[in-house]
Parts: structure tokens; sequence; C-alpha cells
């Protein structure tokens, strides 16, 4: 066996041999197999060429080139296929020397439902499935929340379910403080509330000018006619307009839709930051920061992160950026046949778009100062927390573990982990308690549970720990009994080396006056001024945060069944029906087929799958 496996460029320099010029997609792969770096090439032999030199590299690219001891080839039919197989390999295996957008979730929409003669006005997020007008995306819930919120008291629109809008029989507390005109209860004819949503429709397309004249003119003809009441709701409406465009900042009057991306790059790391303009409206802005691949330039970073950024969202037809791409071309043409339009980049050098670009830049900027500061403190904090517990190194992923339930009914676990970055949300996990452990309200029962599942899955999945999905350090809500269990869980699992700490109340079970314990170690406490200590109590508090959270959630959800939901066929509308006609489950299950069958959406068969069900129970 050679124990000087050979890499780096003369490796490379074999493959030239059976490359032709091709497009396609080609893997660099270190001697241990992972991948290091995936790339797309126009011209495969070109490409593999270029790297087959012994120099004249980059830092980061000799780096790669060094640790290559072999390489994988893909061939397409065209370079646009390659860029599109390129960035799904890389969210897939995730290599070390490529740009990884790290954070890429979904926006939330607007939308205005078209299934209804009163429609609904909401929040949504996922697919367009629902038919209705949408409009977005928004930079978060938060800031769809604040514009619904204004946008309710502009245009009275509904915002609850079809289900509650069938069943009220008077006004609802939106009616009394003037955020809806209840159409529930006929407050208002079907065309008035259609000329409202003609109207919201019109603010959230960008002619605010137009529904604000509007508005403008019918509070002066209410006031002439000394309606005046209807003229003070009217100001009221016209006011929360206002506040809605002041809110919103950045109102460009030359650009109707784009998206405006800018990055900045210090000490090797990035911050992009996407500003979200439609119908001349800002509509929030989010800050991203991938890796940049060892050592990335702007340009390939800003390309990899357009590309993966609206590699599952419907990018604008302009997009407005703080640095070139490498490929601009490809780039528009991937970006187009995803939209199935035009799609224009832009780096804009002068006026109100380079202003635009300018603004997300300094933000930009300012984003990636901050978040360098709170990782010098995070690290600092991790440091301290290694000397504590006496670890190898600062751990990089947390796991805090903790149990929520009431006597036993709705019992849940919860992980939260927290590493150099702080908490890391997106890897929070909840556990429905199965086992018996939670109706006899046992906690060792309930975490053995937890811990099983979690580490049983983790070594299925990655049971060579190549991943990031492993904890440096457990810590347990609890004291020596509880850290005792988790142990004697672990070593049957054969996951041993995992350092843990139960984190006790200690004396009064006072805040300050905790106590760690560790297997087979004596308790012992820090200072009530040591900023570890107030690490690990906020961590403390946001595991049992998120485990209460999702006990709550388990009992809300648990409060809305009946025994309904249990009989085949059964659905939402159908139950709905039967609450409705009925009144109650207890009022259904007493009632005879004829009765059923009166209800609309019950058939004849239904009805004796209904009355057979509650005959079977008793």
């Amino acid at each position: 066996m050679d124990e000087n496996p050979r890499s780096g460029h003369e490796v490379i320099q074999d493959y030239l041999r059976t490359l032709d010029g091709s497009p396609g997609v080609y893997r660099m792969l270190n001697a241990a197999s992972e991948v290091l770096y995936v790339g797309k090439a126009r011209n495969l032999k070109a490409r593999v060429t270029n790297y087959a030199r012994p120099g004249g590299h980059s830092g980061r690219i000799a780096r790669m080139i060094f640790e290559t001891a072999s390489m994988m080839f893909l061939t397409t039919r065209t370079e646009l296929e390659a860029l599109l197989l390129e960035q799904n390999l890389i969210k897939q295996l995730k290599p070390r020397y490529n740009v990884l957008l790290r954070d890429d979730k979904s926006f939330p929409n607007i939308l205005i439902s078209a299934e209804h003669p009163y429609p609904q006005i909401k929040k949504h997020r996922g697919k367009k499935s629902e038919k209705g007008a949408y409009f977005g995306p928004f930079a978060s819930a938060g800031a769809v929340n604040r514009t619904l919120n204004q946008l309710q008291k502009v245009f009275l629109l509904r915002n609850c379910s079809d289900s509650m809008f069938e069943s009220r029989t008077r006004p609802c507390l939106q009616y009394q403080i003037k955020r809806c005109s209840a159409p529930c209860v006929a407050k208002i004819s079907v065309q008035g509330y259609a000329d409202l949503v003609a109207d919201a429709t019109r603010f959230l397309e960008g002619k605010t000018t137009s529904v604000q004249a509007d508005l403008a003119r019918d509070m002066a003809q209410a006031s002439e006619a000394m309606e005046f009441e209807r003229a003070a709701a009217l100001r009221d409406r016209i006011k929360a307009l206002t506040q809605i465009q002041q809110s919103q900042g950045i109102n460009p009057q030359g650009v109707a839709e784009a998206d405006v991306v800018a990055l900045h790059l210090e000490h090797g790391q990035a911050c992009v930051q996407v500003f979200f303009i439609r119908a001349n409206q800002s509509w929030g802005n989010r800050d991203f920061y991938p890796k940049t691949g060892a050592g990335a330039e702007e340009p390939e970073i800003m390309e990899a992160f357009l590309t993966q950024f609206y590699d599952d969202k419907e990018p604008p037809r302009l997009l407005l950026l703080s640095h070139p791409v490498e490929n601009p071309d490809l780039v528009a043409e991937a970006l187009a046949a995803r939209a199935g339009r035009k799609v224009e980049l832009a780096v804009p050098l002068r006026g109100e778009k380079a202003e635009l670009v300018e603004n997300a830049t300094r933000n930009a900027r300012e984003s990636l100062a901050r978040r360098m500061a709170e990782s010098t403190t995070q690290n600092k904090l991790l440091t301290g927390l290694a000397e504590a517990f006496d670890l190898d190194a600062p751990p990089q992923r947390i796991e805090v573990y903790d149990n929520s339930h009431i006597q036993g009914t709705n019992a849940v676990g919860g992980m939260i982990v927290a590493g150099a970055e702080g908490f890391l949300k997106s890897q929070y996990r909840k556990f429905n308690i199965k086992s018996e452990a939670g109706a006899n309200s046992d906690d060792f029962g309930m975490m053995k549970e937890v811990l099983t599942r979690r580490f049983e899955r983790l070594l299925k999945e990655d049971p060579e720990r190549k991943t990031d999905m492993w904890p440096d350090l457990l810590l347990i809500d609890g004291g020596a009994g509880q850290v005792s269990a988790v142990a004697e869980i672990m070593s049957e699992l054969g996951v041993e080396d995992i350092p843990m700490v139960g984190v006790a109340k200690g004396i009064d079970r006072d805040a300050g006056k905790e106590e760690f314990h560790r297997p087979g170690e004596r308790p012992f406490a820090l200072q009530r001024n040591d900023p570890v200590l107030y690490f690990i109590q906020r961590l403390r508090d946001e595991a049992h945060r998120w485990a209460i959270g999702a006990h709550r959630a388990k009992r809300a959800k648990a409060v809305s069944l009946t025994p309904l939901d249990d009989i085949p066929g059964i659905g939402a509308m159908r139950k709905r029906a039967l609450l409705q006609h009925f009144g109650s489950a207890k009022a259904v299950a007493r009632a005879g087929l004829t009765d059923l069958r009166a209800v609309d959406g019950i058939s004849e068969a239904m009805a004796k799958t209904i009355a057979d069900y509650f005959s079977a129970k008793g």
C-alpha cells in the first residue's frame, strides 16, 4: 500500500488525457474521498488544465489543489445545465472550499384570497397554491405583520378564517376597534367590501397616491354632508396609510420592482444584505452570512449567493448588485429560466439605483461589524466554558435539553443548540413523548426517550462524525440524578465521549446559586458575577422557553380535538359542518341517521360510518 499517496497538480494532470472540451461539473476530493470543491466549466479540459499548472494560483486555490487526491466529472449539454447541477451539488455536499449560503429560508407574502365572496387578507408562506393575489416577498414575518396591522386599519379587511367567519353571529373585537368592516354579520355589502379589496390591491400594487386621493375626497364629501363620524373614520384611515409609507423608509420613485443585493467582505467573513422593493415600496431587508470558501473573492461570492438564494425563489425583473458576478450572462440566463421571463443584473454607478445599493452596502458593513464583535464575545464565553468544565477545547456545538408537561399530559422534550454564532434556531428540535414515561410524569424516562431518539438517528445518519451535527457538550436541566441517568443512557448507546453537565438550581433555587454536576465528580459553582454563569443561565432559560412553547402548542391543539377527529373520512370541513349543525360532538354522537344525512356534505354512507363509530364506542 502506498504510504505517500499522490496529490496536487500532478494528480490533476493525469485526468487531462481523458477530458475533452465539453461543458460539465467537476468535483475535487481529498485522500479521504471528502469533496473539497464543486465547480462548473464551459470547457472541462481547459479548466482542469488551469488547475494542473504548478504555480500562479491564489492561496486558497493552491491549498485546494495541494489537498486534491482525485477528481470526478459529469458532462452536461450546456453551461447553463452545468451551473444548475453545480449549485444542487454544493447544497447537497457542502464542500469546504465552496461559497455556501447557510440561511436560506422562504419569505412570507401577503395574500388576498379569491375563494370567498368576502376575501380574507393574511400572511402566507410557502407554495402559492391558494387562489388569490400575492404580494411580496417581505423580509420577515415581523414586516408582514406590521404591514397587515396597518392595512386592516386602512382597508378594514377581515383576517379571520373562513370557519370563524361562518360561525359569527355578532361582530368580533376587530370590528369594535375599527380594523374590520364586519362582513360576517352583513355590516357591509358585497360590493362595498369588494371596493375595499380593490383599494387594498391598488395600494399593494404601488398606486398609493390614487388611493390616498380617493380617501381624501371621500373625507371632504363626508365633512360637507356633516357626516362627521364617517369623516373621522376616513381621517384615521388616511393617517394609518401615511404610517405605512413612513415605516417603509425608502420608497424609490424610479424602481418599481427589484432586489438590492449588497456584499461586504472583511477578514475572510462576508455579509450580504438583500432589500426587497416591490411596487415602488421597500418591503424590508434581510442579512445573510455565507461561508466564503476559505477565501473567495467578491465576484465568486456574489455569483454563488445569487444562484443559491434564487434556487427556490422567483427572482424579480431587476437585481441591483454592489459587485459584478463572474459570469453575468450565464447567471442572468439561469435566473430567467427560473422566473420564466427576463431578469436583468445591474451594478449601478450613479443615480437613485446607486443610492439604493450604497445604502444596502452600508447596512451590510455595519451588520458584519456587529456580528464580528458578537462573535468575539461569544468565543470568549465558549473559551471560559471550556475552562470552567475542563473541556479539551471551546465547544462549537452545545445541546441543551429540557422537558415540559403538566402531570404527564402533553409531554414534550426540547433541544436547543448554541455555538460560536450564538443560538442556532434552525437546529432546535422538539420531541413528542410517545412512551409511558410522559403519562407517569417520569422525567428520567422522558429524557431517556429524547436522547435515545436523538442519538440513534445521529448514529444512523453520521456514524463517522463527519458533519458538525455532533455536540461537543450536553447541558442537562437537573442535578446529580439526572446526570447519572443521562450518562447511563449514553453508555447504552455507545456514545461515552461527549462531555455532559447538569445545571441544578442550587440553594433556595435562586438564580446565581446554580450548582454544576459532572459524572463521577463533586458538584461545584461559579462566581455570581462570572459571565460564563450568565451564559449558562441564558442557555438553560432558552431551553426552558423552547420546551414550554412546544408543550403549550401541543396542549392548545389537544384542546381543539373532538371524537370526530378519530372517525375515518371526517376532515376539517365535515367536522365544521357537523359541529355547526348539532352544536357539539356529544350531540353528533346522539344523532340518528336521518339527522346526520341532513348535514351538508354528509352522505348516507358517511352518516352510517359516523353512527357505527359512536355505536361501537358505546
